[in-house]
């Protein structure tokens, strides 16, 4: 672009940058890659500047698969290649001879996903299912779902809660559950994982006290299901909420050094994103009802960090349920309006209620009789009379509408 006198000083004039445009510093990396002896077509992303270190990022890539082999860094001021920052010609020509490799699963995969025709999803009631998730679950339409949110239960916490034989059989539950998960969930869409570290308190005073990082092993059994990390959210309690483990009670009388534990005031709420060659700009651009969509944009007042300040939530009915504001914000920021949200482990409905407050559709499942029980009749206080569209899958239907309103 060419300047006058009248015409505004650019940012990039402002910083003195020498490169001003993406078409500048992909002509420079250009120039580099023509000295380089690859047999393979290469081709550039978009460049992006990173105006902190007055750089330009330019990303490399594989013309056949659209795969990211690295990138050049160029300084924005003087227009020269960072050889120490940017990838150097034996790592593109090794990541290009694993792409080749991968070529045909891959393109294979994306074929299969971009003949996805364009429909609404299927047209599901509200549910409520009765059994284990990784054996019930399995009577739901594939890719019937477009936002999971769950909270597993708690490992061995306590055996009114959930006991299980050992913590792999724990763990090799969970790994079912998302399995199915991955089945039901549309192409791109969200599950959403709350869950924390359990202290397993020794039964005598010769052993210590474990603490098992639940999250972390969740974690790798969710991407191994074939889904893809978007975010880490930690849920802060206030800080009085982790007193009552007894954890660092024997700290604070003492003060020794190696006896110091952290009270904990937080959980995880991890966010996953079943994988996708389509970007998540793709499904607010085609989602089958726009009117939804702008219906759903968020208002202010949102948690615009990764860390979100909620009371824990208590009830004689469930020993560990989590706070309803906590659900609503999972469900505002990860679905639309008439979507169906799933909760494999729904407890007492917590989820259930969020989804109805919010104008979106619920699948429920839980194993415990009496939490079942509870749900079928809560569900009429979420829905009045349309209550009785609940689908009830295993277990009675729901009681009529003017017997509990």
């Amino acid at each position: 672009m060419l300047y006058n006198s009248s015409t505004p000083a650019s940012v990039y004039d402002k910083r003195n940058y020498h490169i001003k445009s993406c078409a500048e510093a992909q002509a420079i990396a250009g120039d580099i890659v023509q000295t380089w002896d690859i047999d393979r077509e290469i081709s550039f992303g978009l460049p992006e500047v990173d105006d902190r270190y007055h750089l330009w990022r330019v990303p490399i890539l594989s013309t056949d698969y659209e795969t990211r082999l690295g990138e050049f860094v160029i300084d924005a001021r003087s227009g020269r290649v960072d050889s120490k920052r940017s990838t150097t010609f034996s790592v593109v020509s090794k990541r290009i001879e694993l792409t080749s490799e991968d070529k045909s699963g891959k393109n294979e995969n994306i074929a299969k996903e971009n003949l996805s025709p364009l429909v609404p999803p299927l047209d599901l009631r509200n549910i409520i299912i009765k059994g284990p998730s990784q054996v019930t679950l399995d009577e739901l339409p594939a890719q019937s779902v477009q936002l999971m949110f769950t909270s597993p239960p708690y490992f061995n916490a306590r055996p009114d809660y959930a006991d299980y034989y050992d913590y792999s059989d724990y763990l090799s539950e969970i790994r079912k559950v998302m399995r199915q998960v991955n089945r039901l969930l549309e192409d791109g869409r969200f599950a959403v994982i709350n869950s924390s570290p359990v202290l397993l308190r020794r039964t005598k005073r010769s052993e210590s006290s474990k603490r098992i990082a639940v999250p972390f092993d969740i974690h790798s059994i969710v991407i191994e299901e074939g889904f893809e990390f978007i975010d880490d959210i930690i849920w802060q309690k206030p800080e009085g909420a982790g007193w009552a483990t007894g954890r660092g009670r024997r700290f604070a009388a003492d003060r020794n050094p190696l006896q110091y534990k952290a009270v904990p005031v937080t959980e995880y709420v991890m966010v996953y994103r079943k994988k996708s060659s389509r970007l998540i700009d793709w499904h607010i651009r085609n989602h089958h009802d726009p009117q939804a969509v702008k219906e759903s944009r968020i208002e202010d007042g949102y948690q615009k960090t990764n860390i979100w300040k909620l009371k824990p939530s208590h009830s004689k009915l469930h020993p560990a349920i989590f706070p309803l504001e906590l659900a609503k914000n999972v469900i505002r920021y990860y679905s639309f309006k008439n979507d169906v949200v799933l909760d494999p482990y729904a407890g007492i409905g917590t989820v259930g209620k969020a989804a109805s407050l919010l104008g979106r559709k619920f699948i429920l499942s839980e194993l415990n009789d009496d939490y079942i029980d509870i749900m079928r009749h809560q569900v009429v206080k979420w829905l009045g009379r349309k209550a009785e569209d609940v689908q009830c899958i295993n277990c009675a239907p729901i009681p009529p509408a003017e017997t509990l309103i």
